[in-house]
């Protein structure tokens, strides 16, 4: 971005906080690629826990060729912006340009460009909107948990919605550099960033509302109650903006609140993510040391890697809060955001990692009904015999024609013996709501 240094200071800002969403989407696509072949390496069977179909869900090349290409995508639309006097196409009209790709790319109704991925993501997306109403899968909840490390792309979309309506010159070829006398997009004196702010905390808080409905189970408030705690520290930080703005005397007491509140937030979250949403710290870990007593990945040290980064990273905020009281230099909070917004985006990568991996060993989520799995990767042998075992009508040894099975009954699904499993140890995990007839 070295054209950026050649833009006035103040007069920025709007660029970056446009174009910075499209770039936190893209670093998390790509991350999400390597996701998924860490997965698939591990032996960790995400197909299964998301429910995807195993014949065309996207594979980890698929996400890096399109985060790819909406990354070049991307540095075309912020080079144009830079270097408007040689494009001849006005400032404000590539953003618009960018984000309609990447709008219409979503739901292009063609049955091309990833369709059946595409449509899977949007009822998902439906689903995590309308949750109160669905019963909640580990598919739905983890897409919610996404957004909230997300929320600084919600928040650029609602400026960029206000900026293109209230603020942009478009009679000017420089139309995205800020008009100073006219900035009422970023601030909190309408509330309408805390809402947005709030949205992702409020579909995971609704989902653990649904959940304890659905089952009674108590930890599901107690989740709840982690999700909440976002709804103080946003609202308590948009007060003490509004009255520091206006120098009201009850400034400080809104700056202690959400100090309090962000600490209690940080140590909730960074709790149940080490011992809930990982399982680890288990007391019959027996070797594994404050980990657990089964794990997948092949280096003990990339689980105390992990336990060290997310205190770290839960904990960043001080920095921010610091640097932005203190006022060290203009626009402390935007360069702050927009340093840590992708580490919070690293930092839900490396949750998934241990996220899965613990549902897929001890079914902490409590989504599936029992049925035995091989922690073993499958290599080309292996799917080559699953495929052709597909394709035959009695190629299943356990295929048989109206089987009734009740609904919690725990079953054990055994097939021949893969190539990658001579070795590997077997582990249960559960699928949710078996149908009344099943063909095995």
């Amino acid at each position: 971005l070295p054209g950026v240094a050649f833009i006035d200071g103040p007069n920025v800002w709007p660029l970056v906080r446009i174009y910075r969403g499209g770039f936190l989407l893209i670093e998390f696509l790509f991350l999400l690629g390597i996701n998924t072949y860490g997965w698939r390496q591990a032996g960790v069977n995400h197909v299964l826990i998301f429910e995807l179909n195993p014949r065309s869900n996207l594979s980890h090349q698929q996400l890096f060729e399109i985060a790819g290409f909406l990354g070049v995508l991307w540095c075309l639309s912020l080079l144009a912006c830079i270097y408007r006097q040689f494009t001849y196409i006005p400032m404000q009209v590539n953003p618009l340009i960018l984000y309609g790709f990447m709008l219409l790319f979503l739901i292009n109704p063609t049955k091309t460009l990833y369709y059946k991925s595409r449509f899977w993501l949007l009822k998902l997306l439906f689903r995590v909107f309308t949750a109160p109403f669905h019963k909640v899968g580990f598919a739905d909840f983890w897409l919610a948990d996404q957004l909230n490390s997300l929320v600084v792309i919600l928040m650029d979309l609602e400026y960029m919605i206000c900026f293109y309506s209230f603020e942009v010159q478009w009679e000017d070829n420089a139309g995205l550099l800020a008009n100073t006398d006219n900035q009422i997009c970023y601030s909190y004196s309408y509330g309408v960033r805390a809402v947005v702010q709030c949205i992702p905390a409020w579909l995971r808080f609704i989902q653990c509302l649904r959940r304890y409905r659905d089952n009674k189970r108590a930890f599901h408030l107690v989740n709840a109650g982690k999700y909440s705690t976002t709804f103080f520290v946003v609202t308590f930080a948009a007060l003490y903006s509004t009255h520091k703005a206006k120098n009201h005397s009850d400034t400080q007491v809104f700056f202690y609140l959400w100090i309090i509140f962000y600490f209690i937030s940080s140590c909730y979250t960074l709790i149940w993510d080490l011992k809930m949403d990982w399982g680890l710290f288990d007391k019959n870990a027996g070797e594994n040391t404050f980990l657990r007593e089964g794990i997948v990945y092949p280096q003990k040290a990339y689980y105390y890697c992990a336990i060290v980064e997310d205190v770290i990273l839960r904990f960043a905020w001080t920095i921010q809060i610091s640097l932005t009281s203190m006022q060290i230099f203009p626009y402390a909070g935007d360069v702050i955001s927009t340093v840590f917004a992708p580490l919070e985006v690293f930092r839900r990568f490396v949750w998934n990692f241990f996220r899965l991996e613990n549902e897929h060993l001890n079914n902490c989520g409590e989504f599936r009904a029992v049925r035995d799995i091989s922690v073993a990767p499958l290599n080309a042998d292996d799917l080559t015999l699953l495929d052709q075992m597909m394709d035959q009508e009695d190629g299943v040894r356990n295929r048989r024609k109206n089987k009734q099975w009740k609904r919690s009954q725990s079953v054990s699904l055994r097939r021949p013996r893969l190539a990658s499993q001579s070795k590997a140890c077997d582990t249960k995990v559960l699928i949710d709501d078996l149908a009344n007839e099943v063909n095995t």
